[in-house]
């Protein structure tokens, strides 16, 4: 077995809310558990049992009980969790009211806001009183065109106390894409801000808003957040606030929590939309509750003293994930702007000065520190992080060694996958386990899945499909507009029946139980008929200090499949022979002979999605004589144009 590069300590252990988890569910059910194997193997043959714990561990707070945990396993998909249950998702973020920080809003201004959790509750009150006076009622949906500020979170908490749906995607988005996204779900009101910075630069949104406005007829009210200026000129905004004028005057006011059944609909989210049309996927208050405090509590082992910080925006659903924190009563840190502004120190810095303990960030943002030769450890006080959380693409085994080696040696490396499909994860870290490099440590709890081959068959230690073979609370309830549950069943029950393929490559490793990710099963790359992960060639090219980043592609050739190889450069250096040679070379002896691509191309750009996952599915139906049907679920659509330039020259 190889060598862990991280055992939490015996005092980590004992410490961590998974080990009185375990000592709970021995003494209700009269079990032996002592390890985290056991206890995943447990939560997967006693799926309700599992999640009644849960739901007892948590303190969900609720007005009635539910009558069962689940009343057909087997119903799948469909199956109905917690029926009789009433709750309200914000009561559960809102139970504290204390004097403790709830957010610290932090941008690229340096402008520092602090918020308790007693201004919070009297904040949530005012605009919850607001928006019912307008008329939203439980059913309605409210959104949110935002940065990453407070007022996003509290528009998000207002809505789901009456039981209106949110949804939501960041300014830094176009105009197009925005009403694409939230023009399908018929809102009621839309809350959005003046601008956004980036990279010291200040962009103007207001127009944008106006025009998302004007293409969402159900709208009775837009609420403007200042962020960027003082004075806003709303006027060419239909039905335009500002917030300051819409938020209630009165104080000491008491928050009507609608009491809804546990599968009301809360989140309605949007997927990458890379192949088409983003999926509308509504989600439920109870599922997405529980399942994000399974998360929270025993797998990243949050406590009421933390300080959590995620780089993310609105638009992606580690957002919805954070916010979850509150429950715990934890201190959120809201970061708006570039993670790197005005250099590679910038996260880090806060780190320090907040006091940050649990730290989330994307494969990218690690691999750019990498490339830099960027060491934090040498340059901050990293004594308070404990843990760093990483998703979004999947992460070499010389980025976990990175991580160890230039950050911080005793530190809860929790590499995470799942998806916005069932906002949250299948696979994931536990505090109480040794971290391997290149592998999330263990399936999630309760979460049963496995690595299929093509024939259907489970495997070890073999790249395969991932499935999940049982249900779990926070999977869709259905798709938006999806009456008869088609497009549902489609997108995850149509290869394996009553089985959710979830579209990742993976393998799961016999010897740790680890699962490593070689990215998404439609970009997997076939020359020959051999079955090829993109992550393994990015892992490669990594190591190449003259390459910034790169994208494999399959492209159809000759009756087979022929590997293209797209690199960013390193300033300063060019792609001439000897370059590709060595590409070849490190791909040839560390990968294998499958792995080289028969044409290798300099790149002036690599298409990223709003969440920072490489669009290999954009540029393979490009090299392969089809559309892109939407370029707007890009954060550099642009990017696009090399692609489509070279076309002729591939074929």
């Amino acid at each position: 077995m190889r060598q862990p590069l991280w055992i939490p300590s015996a005092e980590r252990k004992q410490n961590a809310n998974i080990t009185r988890f375990i000592e709970r569910v021995n003494r209700t059910h009269h079990l032996h558990l002592k390890t985290y194997p056991e206890l995943y193997d447990w939560s997967i043959n006693e799926i309700a049992d599992f999640w009644a714990m849960m739901w007892e561990f948590a303190d969900v707070k609720y007005s009635h009980t539910y009558d069962a945990v689940i009343e057909d396993i087997n119903q799948f998909p469909g199956a109905k969790w917690f029926p009789g249950a009433r709750l309200n998702f914000a009561e559960n973020l809102l139970r504290y009211r204390d004097d403790r920080v709830a957010f610290v809003f932090r941008g690229e201004t340096q402008v520092t806001k602090r918020m308790t959790y007693s201004e919070l509750y009297d904040t949530v009150a005012r605009l919850a009183k607001s928006l019912r006076d307008l008329g939203v009622t439980s059913g309605d949906r409210v959104v949110g065109y935002m940065p990453n500020m407070m007022e996003t979170a509290i528009a998000m908490l207002a809505a789901a106390s009456i039981g209106a749906a949110w949804s939501s995607c960041a300014t830094d988005i176009g105009p197009s894409a925005a009403l694409e996204r939230l023009g399908q779900v018929e809102p009621k009101v839309m809350f959005t801000a003046d601008g956004y910075f980036y990279k010291g630069k200040t962009f103007g949104t207001l127009q944008h808003a106006a025009e998302v406005a004007r293409g969402i007829p159900s709208l009775t009210k837009v609420v403007v957040v200042p962020y960027t200026r003082e004075q806003l000129d709303i006027r060419n905004i239909p039905n335009a606030i500002h917030w300051n004028d819409f938020l209630s005057k009165e104080k000491d006011l008491e928050i009507q929590f609608e009491q809804l059944p546990f599968d009301h609909p809360l989140y309605i989210m949007f997927s990458s939309g890379t192949t088409g049309k983003p999926k509308c996927l509504v989600q439920s208050a109870g599922g997405v509750l529980i399942n994000h405090l399974k998360e929270l509590l025993l797998h990243t082992d949050l406590q009421r003293d933390d300080h959590i910080m995620y780089i993310t925006s609105c638009s992606w659903m580690m957002w919805n994930w954070l916010l979850s924190s509150l429950a715990v009563g934890a201190a959120i840190i809201l970061y708006d702007g570039n993670p790197n502004y005005p250099d590679a120190g910038a996260m880090w810095k806060l780190i320090d000065e907040e006091k940050i303990s649990i730290f989330g960030c994307s494969a990218s943002y690690l691999l750019f520190l990498k490339k830099e030769n960027f060491s934090p450890r040498t340059r901050f006080d990293l004594s308070f992080l404990r843990e760093i959380s990483q998703t979004g693409s999947p992460l070499s085994v010389e980025g976990f060694e990175y991580v160890y080696e230039e950050i911080k040696s005793d530190l809860h490396f929790n590499s995470i996958s799942g998806g916005t499909d069932i906002n949250g994860c299948f696979a994931i870290g536990s505090p109480i386990q040794p971290v391997y490099a290149g592998e999330l440590q263990n399936p999630g709890l309760a979460m049963k899945i496995k690595a299929y081959d093509e024939k259907g068959a489970s495997v070890l230690d073999d790249q395969a499909e991932l499935v999940c073979e049982a249900p779990t609370p926070s999977m869709p309830l259905y798709f938006w507009d999806d009456a008869d549950s088609t497009k549902y069943k489609a997108a995850y029950f149509g290869v394996y029946p009553n089985v959710w393929r979830h579209g990742d490559y993976i393998l799961i490793h016999s010897d740790t139980g680890g699962v490593t990710f070689y990215g998404r099963s439609d970009a997997v790359l076939k020359p020959s008929g051999v079955r090829i992960g993109t992550a393994e060639i990015y892992a490669q090219m990594e190591k190449l200090p003259e390459i910034a980043d790169s994208l494999a592609v399959g492209q159809n050739y000759q009756d087979d499949q022929r590997v293209i190889l797209f690199v960013k450069l390193a300033p300063g250096f060019a792609l001439i022979d000897e370059l590709k040679d060595k590409i070849k070379k490190t791909l040839r002896e560390n990968a294998s002979p499958r792995h080289v691509p028969a044409l290798i191309f300099e790149t002036p750009d690599i298409p990223y999605t709003l969440n920072m996952k490489k669009v290999e599915s954009a540029v393979t139906n490009i090299i392969n004589g089809r559309a892109v049907t939407n370029k707007d679920a890009l954060i550099n659509p642009q990017s696009l144009e090399y692609y489509e330039k070279i076309l002729a020259q591939l074929q």
